[in-house]
């Protein structure tokens, strides 16, 4: 067993950013996912960037779609 849920948070994607606004939910809150799957689409003032899990599980939703997070700021957990 693994110590917990494994957090996904904003990434850091450009030297300036600071937030990003949580676009869409690729998979639904409580799907199965594989590592690697595309999970969320994140917008920043430059780019759209998919977020991909970073370990298999199921996914718990923690962000809402249009809210703005900052960069490190937890928007789901894998469990």
């Amino acid at each position: 067993m693994t110590g917990g849920p494994t957090p996904v948070n904003i990434p850091k994607l450009g030297v300036s950013m600071t937030e990003a606004v949580l676009s869409s939910w690729v998979a639904a809150d409580g799907d199965p996912i594989a590592p690697g799957q595309v999970i969320c689409v994140i917008e920043t003032d430059k780019v759209e960037q998919e977020i991909e899990a970073p370990v298999g599980g199921t996914l718990i939703h923690r962000g809402q779609v249009g809210d703005t997070y900052q960069v490190g700021e937890l928007v789901a957990e894998i469990r």
